[in-house]
């Protein structure tokens, strides 16, 4: 019978059990998300009370037209102090504030991959608990950024010219709120799970290497030269 190596096993592993830490996590939506639209909320409320007047979470899902689809509990509302034109080109102005939803949902992606990796990975059952809960705390603090940083892009740059002079008069710079954006979207939710996963598992990181070099070359075969050689 095939022994399989231990970073294949590995592998294999984890392909197992991505699919099932997104599941619990798509299944777990709302409370997930509630440590994130707490911190946010918090931050938001304090630091900027000129822009954002109330968040709350759950939102009503629209469609096309207007009607309501669902209340998810997963999306966050805003109400904002920002007062823009609501009225189809043409038509007489009608004012109102921003109020935009933002879905916390897309930055979280990171806890899944973290827990699948984590799951994957031979640990004792209190070494793989301390992991998931760090990975919780760590992620949840990322996801929280990239919310605050959508939140300030919609109720500023992208509610055009009222946005963007509500922000100015914040002190707000317009190309900090632009990389913040870019850098929670694109960025943490990948770099995230990834380095806290190395920074937990480095013994067993080291084991892999070690195995993988000590290997030996398959017979008949021509031994290749240390990794990194001439």
């Amino acid at each position: 019978m095939m022994t399989l190596s231990p970073l294949k096993r590995f592998l294999l592993s984890a392909l197992l059990w991505l699919p099932l830490a997104f599941f619990f996590w798509f299944l777990f939506a709302g409370p997930l998300v509630w440590p994130v639209i707490a911190m946010a909320k918090a931050v938001m409320l304090k630091a900027w009370p000129s822009l954002f007047m109330a968040v709350s979470q759950g939102a009503d899902l629209l469609d096309a037209h207007g009607r309501i689809l669902g209340h998810p509990g997963y999306l966050m509302q805003i109400s904002s102090g920002v007062l823009v034109d609501a009225a189809a080109p043409g038509q007489p102005a009608k004012f109102g504030f921003l109020e935009p939803v933002v879905n916390p949902m897309i930055y979280g992606y990171a806890l899944p991959l973290f827990a699948g990796l984590v799951l994957a990975t031979p640990l004792t059952r209190w070494q793989r608990t301390r992991q998931i809960v760090l990975g919780c705390v760590v992620v949840w603090i990322a996801q929280a950024f990239g919310v605050i940083a959508e939140s300030l892009k919609a109720v500023g740059l992208d509610a055009g010219q009222p946005g963007i002079d509500a922000l100015q008069r914040a002190g707000i710079p317009l190309n900090a709120v632009a990389l913040a954006y870019q850098f929670g979207y694109l960025i943490l939710p990948v770099l995230v799970p990834a380095v806290l996963w190395i920074v937990c598992n480095r013994p067993f990181i080291n084991d892999l290497i070690r195995h993988d070099v000590a290997e030996p070359a398959p017979s008949g075969g021509v031994e290749r030269p240390p990794s990194g050689g001439i």
